[in-house]
């Protein structure tokens, strides 16, 4: 399933746009890893990798896009959030739609006073989507910087391995 999320994100975004299309890496220089979906149920994973290459697109380094400069990178990062949200909330699930607007809300907090945890926030966000389980642990993580619960949440979720490994793939695609 992961190999269509890449390819839908790629044709969704040529039909939309050719901006969007004029952005796109050739298909070698594409990278095809999932980062948190692995972590999250099955049906999430497309909406969520589209919300998190619009991440990157903002704050990072994108898995299937290159924009020129940093007005395009914005449009294309709000495009991505947008069409990932809407992927989302086309399952009716209210509560994982309200989940991932807090972690978009709380990722752009963390870029703005260039504070660290957003992959701690990523992975318990994917790992808990539509749980209702998340907000004590945000709270943490938005008025005292402090990503260890969410850090824990994850971890007993999704497990240590699985954690892991997510945060080592988004380290390297982070922003600096």
């Amino acid at each position: 399933m992961l190999a269509d999320v890449w390819e839908t994100m790629a044709v969704d975004a040529t039909a939309e746009s050719t901006l969007w299309a004029d952005c796109l890496l050739s298909e070698l220089d594409r990278d095809h890893s999932a980062v948190f979906s692995p972590l999250a149920e099955a049906r999430y994973a497309l909406g969520l990798e589209t919300i998190y290459e619009g991440y990157l697109v903002h704050y990072g380094r994108p898995r299937l896009f290159a924009p020129p400069d940093d007005d395009t990178a914005l449009l294309l990062g709000d495009y991505l959030y947008a069409h990932g949200v809407a992927r989302i909330s086309a399952l009716d699930d209210v509560a994982a739609v309200a989940d991932l607007s807090e972690l978009i809300s709380l990722c752009s907090q963390l870029r703005a006073e260039d504070v660290d945890g957003d992959g701690q926030l990523w992975a318990a966000t994917a790992a808990l989507l539509g749980r209702h389980a998340l907000d004590e642990a945000r709270t943490a993580l938005r008025l005292h910087s402090d990503p260890v619960p969410l850090d824990r949440i994850a971890r007993e979720t999704a497990g240590d391995e699985a954690v892991d490994e997510a945060l080592v793939e988004h380290f390297v695609r982070r922003p600096a």
